[in-house]
């Protein structure tokens, strides 16, 4: 960063200062969120399995929450420094050990493909935990080897080793839509870590290289991105999903239809609380609705940056990248979400982070909220401290 953008930005986190505490705008952004997830999930899930008003979802969501919220709090709790401590080498090694078990006789396939794990009776979703994962070892790496990133050997040639496993495990599930979502953080990682441009626009051509020609390998990717540019060409096949997203959104128009007058959650719209929440939100609080939850997520990632920006001020490398890359990994997501949902991007499953049902999904989302918190806290008690 050179000297004119440094002063700008600090220049920005001072304002940023006067209008309090990042922490206390952060709980106010996250329970917004959760909250009319809360309400749009139960909405979108209302008439599911033929009952008049099916509670079941509302119930599940409820104590997915609740479980999320105790993640939540355990994660805020955690010392950044005990963290920054750990050998985080055990950490990827345990998550490789868990993306893994999918293909064991622990793996569960759903809709064909085998992204879950049963443990216990509870069904988990490795790739989520992975997202979390894979934040917090390159974060960490990047802070290690700050002062060699410039060296193409250390600031692509050793992550893409490591980013290709992540991506090998996740395709092979396969889940097109976490690969796209954690390689895409980590190059934004690299960027904000000091990781020449030239290498890092290189790395940038030759994965998305990969991804085409792996995209184009796969007979149902390829219908999938066919039906994406023209759905109307098969709007009771391949382009269903997406026709019945526009439907949706376009019967909310503005101001919407009203809330619970959703007729696409009737049994049109496949995964209407989950992967296609953003299209219920538009069919039912309009296009006002959607871009009120885009702007409480673009909130989500100016905390997040602003509480990086705090931590890198101060010397606290590990503790910035770390939740940058968090505030990035949870709004690309959503974002990628929102594209999918209104035609911008081809048709993967991807969550709404912090408001889809699933227990995955709000598990790992709560728990990188934690760490925002956890972080933030570990700033302001060691501000006088430095590194």
């Amino acid at each position: 960063m050179n000297q004119q953008a440094e002063a700008v930005s600090i220049d920005s986190m001072k304002k940023v200062r006067l209008a309090g505490n990042p922490e206390h705008w952060l709980a106010l952004v996250v329970t917004a969120l959760v909250s009319i997830g809360t309400v749009m999930v139960f909405s979108a899930t209302v008439a599911k399995g033929g009952q008049d008003v099916n509670f079941a979802h509302l119930i599940r969501h409820s104590m997915h929450l609740g479980a999320g919220a105790i993640v939540l709090w355990a994660v805020a709790s955690i010392r950044i420094d005990w963290l920054e401590r750990v050998n985080k080498g055990y950490l990827l090694l345990g998550i490789f050990v868990f993306l893994a078990l999918v293909f064991t006789g622990l793996g569960v396939e759903v809709n064909g493909s085998s992204r879950w794990v049963e443990l216990g009776g509870i069904r988990l979703q490795p790739s989520e935990f992975a997202k979390i994962a894979a934040v917090i070892y390159f974060a960490d790496y990047l802070a290690r080897k700050k002062d060699s990133l410039h060296l193409f050997r250390v600031g692509v040639a050793n992550i893409g080793w490591v980013a290709g496993a992540f991506g090998l495990l996740l395709l092979l599930q396969p889940d097109f839509g976490a690969t796209v979502v954690i390689l895409a953080t980590i190059a934004v990682m690299m960027l904000l870590g000091g990781v020449r441009i030239s290498h890092l626009a290189l790395s940038i051509l030759i994965v998305t290289g990969l991804m085409t020609l792996i995209l184009w390998m796969e007979p149902y990717r390829v219908i999938r991105m066919l039906s994406y540019r023209d759905p109307w060409a098969d709007p009771y096949g391949s382009g269903f999903q997406l026709v019945q997203s526009l439907i949706a959104i376009g019967r909310g128009e503005w101001f919407g239809a009203g809330l619970g007058s959703s007729i696409q959650k009737l049994s049109y719209l496949p995964h209407a609380g989950n992967d296609f929440l953003i299209a219920i939100i538009g069919e039912e609080l309009g296009a006002i609705g959607i871009f009120c939850v885009l702007s409480l997520f673009a909130a989500l990632l100016f905390l997040a940056l602003v509480i990086g920006q705090q931590a890198l001020e101060r010397g606290f490398w590990f503790s910035g990248l770390l939740a940058q890359g968090t505030g990035v990994i949870l709004v690309f997501q959503a974002a990628v979400h929102t594209g999918v949902n209104t035609g911008l991007l081809p048709t993967k499953g991807l969550t709404l982070p912090l408001m889809s049902y699933g227990g995955s999904s709000l598990l790992s989302s709560m728990a990188a909220v934690g760490l925002l918190f956890a972080i933030s806290r570990h700033t302001r008690l060691r501000s006088g401290a430095g590194r």
